[in-house]
């Protein structure tokens, strides 16, 4: 369990990420309930957060900062600019205010909030849900080191954080965060497979997901070269070579490249 040493942290916009947050902080960290509050305009979906966690809620966003170390802006791009407009007066500069928001720089949130408040932008993925997830982390023109090692800190509880320049983030959302998406096609379609040539459904489902998450983590833990290891497994004249070849006869690589590039693209229009 990693030990996180800060005060109260304000969740702005409890829904499935922030929700996500929460309980990933009371489970994987020495956070308490006390020292988390959660905003949400729905009631219902928010009294069931209280309850199932035991944190504070309101659905008053500028009660939540007032209190806070750490705001953590978990709401929508589209919705981004006026949530800061309605808490900006109510912050400080000793606060530190982190964005999950796709497309939103830290210099546009700088400039809602005032020269001097520590801004630090996050793009984590749906498999933070299960402690899987990939987080990158860049810091705007006041945030100190320790309050880059906090957020990574809160991250590392959904899983892995990398810390990057803010000019690679579309890229980030556009594989990082889009990716898992790409992955669940490509599942269910070597699900498909497996039914065609005559396994059961959910066996089948079974045995995709597990080869990509073992292919995945094979990559993360050996440090090895996709390329490479996917030599290991492709013997002269064996039946990994045939499939291998109808994939690239399908397109596959070129269109998941296309698929990255195209995400990247809409990530950089959502904060126009």
């Amino acid at each position: 369990m990693t030990q996180l040493e800060i005060g109260r942290i304000a969740v702005i916009g409890a829904g499935k990420m922030g929700s996500t947050l929460i309980h990933s902080l009371l489970e994987r960290t020495g956070l308490e309930p006390r020292q988390l509050i959660g905003t949400r305009k729905q009631l219902e979906p928010l009294s069931r957060l209280g309850e199932s966690e035991g944190i504070q809620t309101t659905t008053d966003n500028v009660e939540a900062v007032k209190k806070a170390d750490l705001v953590l802006l978990c709401v929508k791009p589209q919705v981004i600019i006026e949530v800061l407009d309605q808490i900006g007066p109510f912050l400080h500069s000793r606060q530190v205010v982190v964005s999950i928001a796709a497309g939103v720089t830290t210099r546009q949130i700088e400039e809602r909030l005032g020269a001097g408040f520590p801004v630090i932008r996050a793009m984590p993925n749906t498999a933070s849900l299960i402690g899987a997830g990939m987080t990158a982390i860049c810091a705007g023109s006041s945030v100190s080191e320790d309050q880059i090692k906090t957020t990574q800190a809160i991250f590392a509880a959904l899983g892995r954080t990398i810390v990057l320049d803010e000019k690679h983030f579309d890229a980030v959302t556009g594989l990082a965060a889009s990716g898992p998406a790409f992955i669940y096609i490509i599942i269910e379609a070597l699900a498909e497979g497996g039914v065609k040539v005559g396994l059961p459904r959910i066996v089948a489902t079974e045995l995709a997901a597990q080869a990509c998450f073992g292919a995945a983590k094979m990559v993360l833990e050996t440090g090895a070269h996709p390329a490479l290891l996917k030599d290991d497994v492709t013997t002269p004249a064996g039946c990994t070579m045939d499939g291998i070849l109808t994939l690239e006869e399908g397109g596959l690589r070129v269109t998941l490249i296309k698929a990255v590039v195209q995400a990247t693209r809409r990530s950089g229009e959502l904060g126009t």
